[in-house]
């Protein structure tokens, strides 16, 4: 994948305002959608029975997922992203209130032993966060490249995991243009919302 700086990508000013509206959604409006999005994440077809199950640890005003964590089956693995040198996502199981550590970026992640990690190819489900999404599924993130990179592999063949984008209504935008290594969404749920491939 092309590296993207702030200076050639024409979505840089998209990112902007929307991280900085969805930091100003008010905190009883914030726990509120996530009760629903809960709803909306649970009631998705095809919603692993059992295994790896990945979410993300909401930072910048992202929608959180604890109230969808705490109603997954009880056979599923809860899982968060680790950075590793590479480039790609690896996934590490955790409950609250096991140990985390910051990233380079700030953001918690599981303080595991790097035999521990699961690859992404493992995972049953994956929930991303994202900055932006249209109807079509198409995911504006925070322009690094992780997941694309992560789950490039889906690219060349239909596999698992299902990648499913979570957001704020607000999020929707009427159209966002696909790059070529950007990996499509099997869904993106909101509070308000569920837009699927069956759709």
């Amino acid at each position: 994948m092309p590296e993207r700086s702030a200076t050639s990508d024409p979505r840089l000013a998209l990112r902007r305002e929307l991280r900085a509206r969805r930091r100003a959604i008010p905190a009883a409006e914030r726990i509120a959608a996530a009760e629903r999005l809960a709803d909306r994440l649970l009631a998705l077809s095809g919603l692993p029975a059992h295994g790896p199950v990945a979410g993300y640890w909401a930072v910048d005003g992202e929608i959180g997922l604890h109230a969808w964590q705490l109603r997954l089956p009880a056979a599923c693995t809860y899982c968060l992203p680790v950075l590793r040198e590479d480039g790609r996502l690896r996934f590490a199981p955790w409950r609250p209130g096991a140990p985390l550590l910051a990233n380079r970026h700030g953001i918690p992640e599981p303080d595991v032993a790097d035999d521990a990690l699961l690859e992404p190819e493992a995972m049953a489900l994956v929930v991303a966060p994202l900055v932006a999404f249209d109807a079509r599924r198409h995911r504006l993130g925070m322009g690094a490249g992780w997941y694309d990179r992560s789950f490039a592999f889906r690219h060349e063949r239909a596999a698992p995991p299902a990648l499913v984008g979570a957001a704020f209504a607000m999020q929707q935008v009427d159209a966002l243009d696909a790059a070529a290594w950007d990996v499509p969404l099997d869904a993106v749920c909101t509070e308000l919302d569920t837009f699927s491939a069956t759709d």
